[in-house]
C-alpha cells in the first residue's frame, strides 16, 4: 500500500484529505507541524508527501528543503490558502512536483496526485531496468566481427549525446530495442526516463490516448484528466516501436511533435511543449510505404534523419559465436549454472541454422538451453528439436571439421570457420571478388586482407 505524509496545520484539511485518500488503497500518515512530519520521514519511507506551505512551526519552503535532503527522490506538492501564481512558480523552481491552491477540488488532488506518482513510478521502473540490465544496454554487446555492427556502434557513439531523431530498422528480432536503449544510456539524458511504445501492440483507438494523454470527457470512460507516454518521457527519451503500422491521422500529429516538440491531449487544443528525445524502429520498407501512400512523405524525411539498419543474423554467422557464448554466461548466471560453454557440436549446429527470429530467437534457445541442461555444457540434446530437425547441410567440410575439434581459443576456433565461409562465398560468386565482399557485408579491402591471411587465392 502506498503511504503519503500529508502535513497541514488545519486539522479539517488534514481530515479531509484523510477521507478522500484512504478509500483509494492509500495509507495516509497525518502531522500537524513541520517537526513532527520531519520525524515521521526519518521513522519510515513514504511514496509521497503533501505539505501546506504556511505551518507553525516551518516555512514550506525550509520542510521543501529539509524533505530533499533526508529524501532526494521523494516527491512533495506544496498546498497554500488562495495560493498566487508567485507562490507556484516559486514553489516549482525549488523543487516541489506540483502546486495545489486552496479550497481544492478533490478532483483536482487526486489528478495531481495520480501525475507525480505516475512519473516516480517510471523513474522507479526505469532505474530499476538500468540496474537489471546494465550488462544488457552496453555498447559492446552489440558489437561482432562483423563490420556492419562496428560501423553502428560508431554512428551511436557519435549521435548518442543529441537530440537527434535516429530511426532503427532491420527484421523483427535483429537488437532495434536494445540499440535504443544503449542509445539512451550513453546520452545525457540517462537519468530521465526511457519510455518505450509499441505503436503495432495498440489499437489505433488507444494509441494516440496512450500517447498523448486525454482530457476528462474526451471520450467514453474519460472520467479524468491524464498524461500520456510524451509527458512521461520528459527530460528522457521515448522510443516508437513499429512506428511503420501507424495510420495516416496518427501520423500527422506524430509530425508536430518531431518538429515542434508539441502535443495535444485528446480533447484539449492546448499545445503542451514536450522536451523529449525521440527514437523510432521499424521493420518495414519506409520507402516502399511512402511510395504506396501508406506512409507521409513529409513525416518520413522528418524521422530519417540518422538512419540505421541492423543486419539480420543469417548475414553475419561470424558474430554467432561470440553472441551464444555472452548470452550463456549470462543465463548461466542468472540461473546459477555451472556450465562452462558449448560442445563443438551444439556450437556448430548454432552457427548453421538460419535464425528466422535473428538474434531475439538466439538468446531465447541459449537460455532455453541453459535452463534444461544437466551437464557442464550445451549440447545438441539441449538445442530445440525443432532446429536440429531443420538444420542445413554443413556448407564445408572445414567448417564441420572446425566445429569437432577440440575445444581452443575463440580467435584461433573461429580461424577456420571464417576462411570456410570465404571460400564457400567466393565459389558462390564465381571468383567474382567484388560480388563475394558484398555478400558477406565487408568492403573489398577487408576480403583481400582476410584472403592473404588465409592464403586463399
Amino acid at each position: 500500500m502506498r503511504r503519503i505524509l500529508i502535513i497541514d496545520g488545519d486539522r479539517h484539511c488534514r481530515t479531509e484529505l484523510q477521507q478522500l485518500l484512504q478509500p483509494r488503497g492509500f495509507q495516509v500518515v497525518a502531522a500537524d507541524t513541520g517537526e513532527s512530519a520531519l520525524q515521521q520521514l526519518r521513522a519510515g519511507e513514504f511514496e509521497l508527501v503533501l505539505a501546506e506551505l504556511q505551518l507553525p512551526d516551518l516555512d514550506g519552503f525550509e520542510l521543501l528543503q529539509a524533505v530533499q535532503r533526508l529524501h532526494p527522490d521523494l516527491d512533495v506538492i506544496l498546498m497554500a490558502a488562495f495560493g498566487s501564481v508567485e507562490d507556484a512558480v516559486q514553489a516549482m523552481r525549488n523543487g516541489a512536483a506540483d502546486f495545489i491552491s486552496k479550497p481544492f477540488a478533490a478532483e483536482q488532488v487526486l489528478v495531481a496526485i495520480d501525475r507525480v506518482l505516475e512519473k516516480t513510478t517510471l523513474v522507479r521502473e526505469n532505474h530499476d531496468l538500468r540496474v537489471a540490465l546494465d550488462d544488457r544496454v552496453r555498447l559492446q554487446n552489440l558489437i561482432g566481427t562483423d563490420g556492419r555492427m562496428q560501423a553502428i556502434c560508431k554512428t551511436v557513439r557519435a549521435v548518442a549525446d543529441t537530440r537527434t531523431t535516429v530511426l532503427l530498422t532491420g527484421e523483427s528480432g535483429t537488437g532495434k530495442t536494445l540499440l535504443a536503449r544503449a542509445i539512451h544510456a550513453l546520452s545525457s539524458r540517462h537519468n530521465g526516463p526511457f519510455v518505450e511504445v509499441n505503436c503495432g501492440a495498440l489499437p489505433e483507438s488507444l494509441l494516440e490516448s496512450e500517447l498523448f494523454g486525454h482530457v476528462k470527457g474526451a471520450f467514453t470512460g474519460a472520467i479524468k484528466d491524464r498524461p500520456g507516454k510524451f509527458e512521461a518521457a520528459q527530460g528522457g527519451t521515448i522510443f516508437l516501436d513499429e512506428v511503420g503500422t501507424s495510420s495516416p491521422a496518427f501520423q500527422i500529429k506524430l509530425l508536430r511533435v518531431v518538429q515542434d516538440r508539441l502535443i495535444e491531449r485528446v480533447g484539449d487544443g492546448t499545445a503542451i511543449p514536450v522536451d523529449i528525445r525521440i527514437l523510432l524502429a521499424t521493420n518495414l520498407d519506409l520507402e516502399q510505404a511512402v511510395s504506396s501512400g501508406a506512409f507521409r512523405a513529409d513525416l518520413y524525411y522528418r524521422i530519417n534523419v540518422v538512419a540505421i539498419e541492423m543486419p539480420a543474423l543469417r548475414s553475419r554467422p561470424n558474430d554467432i559465436p561470440l553472441l551464444a557464448e555472452h548470452f550463456l554466461r549470462r543465463f548461466a548466471g542468472e540461473h546459477r549454472k555451472s556450465i562452462r560453454g558449448f560442445t563443438q557440436a551444439a556450437l556448430a549446429a548454432l552457427v548453421r541454422w538460419h535464425w528466422p527470429g535473428n538474434v531475439r530467437q538466439l538468446e531465447n534457445v541459449v537460455e532455453r538451453a541453459v535452463v534444461l541442461s544437466s551437464g557442464d555444457s550445451i549440447d545438441l540434446a539441449d538445442l530445440p528439436p525443432s532446429l536440429l530437425a531443420s538444420l542445413p547441410a554443413p556448407p564445408t567440410e572445414p567448417l564441420a571439421a572446425a566445429a569437432s575439434a577440440a575445444v581452443q581459443p575463440l580467435k584461433q576456433a573461429l580461424a577456420g570457420p571464417e576462411k570456410a565461409l570465404i571460400e564457400h562465398a567466393l565459389r558462390h560468386c564465381g571468383g567474382n571478388r567484388e560480388q563475394t565482399a558484398r555478400v558477406l557485408g565487408v568492403n573489398r579491402s577487408t576480403l583481400f586482407h582476410k584472403m592473404r591471411k588465409y592464403g586463399i587465392h
